[in-house]
């Protein structure tokens, strides 16, 4: 593929050399601190993706819009002549993270999490148990994931394990009238499985209650329908009076937290509004609380899943930082269902060369710079950085990597300016014109932004046909060949 650099802009200084392993909303917002913060900086993105913009495109619900508008200054980030988009690039086989140390001055990670952590039980390999992730990125129309086909039509109960956002999104994609989601910029095999969909209830599922729920007030709203989001109108909510029931040490959660008092107080008016069951023939979403499972359970064919073994449980001290742990019960209940989503966290992924606590799942860092290890002797790897859920673990929303890339952005220019960066060796680094060397020697097809430009115009085309703001191509290879060929 074709590859071009402007001319850089002139500058007093010396040209700093800067990969972005990542270009997600960590990955850009690093860039764009990068290039406003040292007039010498010259930063190349790399994604093993054709596509820009990670979760912004890949694991933002389709019905938000809103969050997605962020691509816009992304892209503006993109198109400064000292910044360049590398897609198709994977770290690790098209480069290692070796040969970018010796290439740039500065390798900042930010390649996100692209794994999941699982429970460890019994029959969590039965067909029809899949991570939330992967649920998100096939309706989102990842390439990874575009033929997972879940089933959803041999069941009408499906079980999220989880109340996070993310735990949120699915049970309501799963639940919303598929003629509000055909405006969206769903996939399109995603939407036709879902107009199909013969589930009717979805149960969310949490170890703890509902002081605890890991969502966000926001999140909850809009899925409960209680002001001014009322998407789900056609939803019955469903909560239990008694998990509502709260604790002294409930009480105190509460009080130190306005978060989770509004999420309670969010769940507690639902209870209330929704108390009526009427008898007509709405889907139901069901809040369920104090519950953690032991087991999958197989259905009559021995391959599917056909229910899940839960826990009852309760609250109690753990003791050490007094905060309110699961503990079971020893009382156990089946929960039938055909499909069960595990929204239990997103994991990061360690890559050879990089010093990674898997406990954490993160790469031991102090703000943002690379430590050679977890313990307290560890050393500052030079020139190596960290940012994203690579660097925190995966919490936050978007916005919340822009303070995660401003401190590991502080973090590089105050070591360049003590001068800690300098190369032990007399010979300077080559950065973007090694990377192309590399690339070549690999024969390494890259994508660079303005062939994913070509992407981009021809998803908007195709959406504009059926009233869509874009739809997704979501094949591999029809990716890289209309970046290509356009």
């Amino acid at each position: 593929m074709g590859f071009s650099t402007s001319a850089p802009v002139a500058s007093t200084r010396e040209p700093l050399h800067v990969c972005v392993v990542g270009s997600g909303p960590a990955g850009f917002y690093t860039a764009e601190k990068m290039l406003k913060g040292h007039e010498g900086a010259q930063v190349d993105i790399i994604d093993r993706l054709p596509t820009p913009f990670g979760l912004v495109r890949s694991g933002v619900a389709p019905d938000h819009p809103e969050t997605k508008i962020v691509v816009n200054q992304f892209s503006r980030v993109a198109a400064n002549a000292h910044c360049s988009f590398f897609g198709n690039v994977t770290l690790g086989s098209d480069v290692s993270l070796s040969e970018l140390r010796k290439t740039y001055d500065i390798v900042v990670l930010a390649y996100g999490a692209e794994s999941d952590r699982s429970f460890g039980i019994p029959g969590e390999d039965l067909r029809g148990i899949h991570s939330a992730r992967e649920f998100v990125w096939w309706y989102n129309g990842h390439p990874d994931m575009c033929n997972l086909a879940p089933d959803l039509k041999n069941t009408d109960s499906a079980v999220v394990l989880g109340q996070g956002n993310v735990a949120l999104d699915v049970a309501r994609i799963l639940l919303r009238c598929t003629t509000e989601l055909a405006s969206t910029d769903i996939a399109g095999y995603a939407l036709d499985a879902l107009r199909s969909s013969t589930i009717r209830k979805v149960f969310l599922v949490g170890r703890r209650g509902p002081v605890q729920a890991a969502c966000t007030a926001k999140e909850l709203r809009e899925i409960l329908g209680i002001f001014l989001l009322q998407s789900l109108k056609n939803v019955h909510v469903c909560i239990k009076e008694a998990d509502l029931v709260t604790s002294p040490a409930d009480k105190e959660e509460m009080r130190n937290s306005r978060i989770k008092r509004r999420v309670y107080e969010l769940l507690s008016k639902a209870a209330t509004v929704h108390q009526e069951k009427s008898n007509d023939d709405r889907k139901e979403l069901h809040f369920v609380f104090f519950r953690k499972p032991t087991r999958f359970l197989p259905s009559e064919d021995g391959t599917t899943v056909g229910a899940v073994e839960l826990e009852k449980t309760h609250l109690k001290d753990d003791g050490v930082t007094g905060k309110q742990v699961a503990v079971g019960t020893c009382e156990f209940e089946d929960l039938k269902c055909g499909l069960v989503l595990k929204s239990i966290g997103y994991k990061s992924l360690p890559i050879e060369g990089l010093p990674f606590d898997k406990y954490r799942g993160v790469v031991p860092n102090l703000r943002g710079r690379i430590l050679s290890n977890e313990s307290e002797t560890a050393t500052v790897e030079p020139g190596l950085y960290v940012v994203g859920w690579l660097k925190r673990g995966p919490t936050g929303i978007v916005a919340t990597n822009l303070h995660c890339a401003e401190e590991t952005v502080a973090s590089i220019l105050e070591d360049e300016k003590k001068g800690v960066l300098v190369a032990s060796s007399d010979s300077k680094r080559q950065g973007r014109r090694g990377l192309l060397e590399i690339l070549e020697q690999k024969n390494t097809r890259y994508v660079p932004f303005h062939d994913w430009e070509k992407i981009d115009s021809k998803e908007k085309t195709a959406g504009q046909l059926k009233n869509k703001p874009r739809e997704k191509i979501t094949a591999w290879d029809e990716l890289l060949k209309i970046a290509k060929e356009g």
